[in-house]
């Protein structure tokens, strides 16, 4: 698994067949795993693109999360569900995935990361770090408060929020495990190269994350991958 770590979030797509050429090409071009995230889908539209989208990632090596259902992650052997607010609680996933699925939690505030972190969820992913059209008029959070919490907290942080290539390599300097993004690829008309000059500049990075990202559970005991990559 590569050091640094580049999630792709999805948008709604009108048409599926364009969801997985879309998503086909990111993973040409370099993104590790793909969250499926549709808030206004049911679960049997969720579980419809998620069988798409597991053969597209399983055929690249990389890996399919799927945003808040966790009853679609686990129907459809999905290697990870991403949790949000409203989302269940960190700690009912964790007691209904028994390992069979990494648990990430969307967090804004060092408090919520923290209680995040210590309910059980394997990651976290904080933001937004810059500003960004996804949350328009709600000012970022920056990269100090993405810095003091990878700092406060056991588990790999991801950032996302307004990141390009050109300002990654200073996220990168806090520690965080990687970055997941929506528009920095799919508002390019290429979304293979958009992929791949991010993850150029994740691979020649000389910073180190301070955990790295955890390897899908698949049957193994829960959160049983953390390990710090630095002291």
């Amino acid at each position: 698994m590569p050091l640094h770590q580049l999630h792709l979030v999805t948008e709604p797509r009108r048409d599926p067949s364009e969801l997985v050429r879309v998503v086909g090409e990111a993973l040409d071009g370099g993104v590790d795993w793909v969250q499926l995230r549709n808030k206004s889908a049911s679960a049997a539209a969720m579980y419809a693109d998620g069988i798409q989208l597991r053969s597209v990632t399983q055929n690249h090596q990389a890996f399919l999360a799927i945003n808040d259902r966790l009853d679609v992650a686990l129907a459809l052997g999905a290697d990870g569900v991403h949790l949000a607010g409203q989302s269940l609680p960190v700690e009912a996933a964790v007691r209904l995935a028994t390992g069979r699925a990494l648990i990430g939690r969307s967090v804004h505030s060092l408090p919520d990361a923290m209680a995040s972190a210590k309910a059980g969820a394997d990651y976290l992913t904080f933001g937004h770090v810059f500003p960004t059209t996804s949350h328009p008029g709600l000012p970022p959070h920056g990269l100090t408060e993405l810095a003091e919490i990878v700092h406060a907290v056991n588990v790999a942080v991801l950032a996302i929020g307004g990141i390009t290539a050109d300002n990654l390599d200073s996220v990168l300097q806090t520690g965080c495990a990687g970055i997941a993004v929506i528009s920095a690829i799919l508002a390019d008309p290429e979304p293979d190269r958009a992929a791949r000059r991010l993850r150029s500049v994740l691979n020649a990075s000389t910073h180190q994350p301070r955990y790295s990202f955890p390897v899908p559970a698949r049957g193994e005991p829960h959160a049983a991958h953390r390990q710090p990559t630095t002291v």
